[in-house]
């Protein structure tokens, strides 16, 4: 019982962390152009080395 104590608080931050970190995501345009990066690699016809 007493294992409890210490797993829900851990849990809890644990969830709290996950959440804070997709909302930042969110926040910050990750998800904004989910198709960009497929559609570009079938496009690229010059491909160059970047030096």
């Amino acid at each position: 019982m007493t294992d409890y104590y210490y797993l829900i608080p851990i849990a809890i931050g644990l969830g709290l962390t996950a959440l804070l970190t997709f909302m930042w995501s969110l926040g910050s345009g990750q998800y904004e152009d989910l198709d960009g990066a497929a559609e570009r690699i079938l496009h690229q016809e010059t491909d160059q080395p970047l030096s």
